[in-house]
């Protein structure tokens, strides 16, 4: 069985978040976006709903956090390569993505992290297949 991820953020700007988002390479699916929503393609399986924050809130019955004061989660992604996540770290920041934290190096996984134009906490990693596999990390 094949299942698909949707990630529901509020976004302030659709706009401006089209071309940060379009900045890391990924693309839209433009059936399932209008005035109040854009549906961005990270991969086959994952996508991510921008959701204008008014249009946001109706699908709650608490307030809508604000990415720019509280964490409300971290946005995990893995990546191909170290080299994969550098990348991918370098085009949200020339984008004007923001920091997040320091870049992690345990060996075994690195990981670096940006803010997205709303807040929003996107941390990219890379898991070594030999330390993975229960072998030791490759040098």
């Amino acid at each position: 069985m094949t299942t698909s991820t949707f990630i529901n953020l509020p976004v302030d700007d659709l706009a401006a978040a089209r071309a940060f988002y379009a900045a890391l390479g990924w693309s839209f699916d433009e059936n399932f976006s209008d005035e109040k929503a854009l549906t961005v393609r990270v991969s086959d399986t994952i996508y991510v709903m921008l959701l204008r924050r008014p249009y946001f809130q109706t699908y709650l019955t608490t307030e809508v956090a604000d990415a720019r004061k509280v964490n409300e989660a971290m946005l995990g992604l893995s990546a191909e390569s170290r080299v994969a996540v550098d990348e991918l770290v370098e085009r949200a920041q020339s984008a004007g993505g923001g920091f997040a934290r320091d870049p992690q190096d345990l060996g075994y996984m690195y990981s670096r992290s940006f803010r997205d134009p709303d807040g929003h906490f996107w941390e990219i990693f890379w898991i070594d297949p030999q330390a993975a596999a229960g072998g030791p990390p490759a040098s």
